[in-house]
């Protein structure tokens, strides 16, 4: 195994721009592969390449997640009562 073919929930958690928290709940959900090290995760570069759309895996420009935020906002004023419900079923 190489050094950098693995990355830590919060290493991946910087990338995307998210919480630590967030990502251990999509790794238990089975939402992002990773493996179980002792009492850690390790994340293949693959699958953060998979996440991320993004040979390197670098974090998202701040563009891209402004444009990101804007997708969201809009999502949430158009279908926010339908989102609401669909989360208390």
């Amino acid at each position: 195994m190489k050094k950098n073919e693995f990355i830590s929930i919060p290493q991946l958690a910087k990338i995307l721009g998210i919480s630590r928290i967030a990502v251990y709940k999509r790794v238990k959900n089975g939402k992002i592969k990773a493996m179980k090290i002792g009492r850690s995760f390790a994340i293949s570069i693959d699958q953060v390449q998979s996440i991320t759309g993004d040979v390197k895996g670098k974090p998202l420009s701040e563009e891209e997640k402004r444009k990101i935020d804007k997708v969201v906002k809009r999502t949430i004023e158009e279908y926010g009562n339908v989102l609401k419900q669909l989360g208390d079923e």
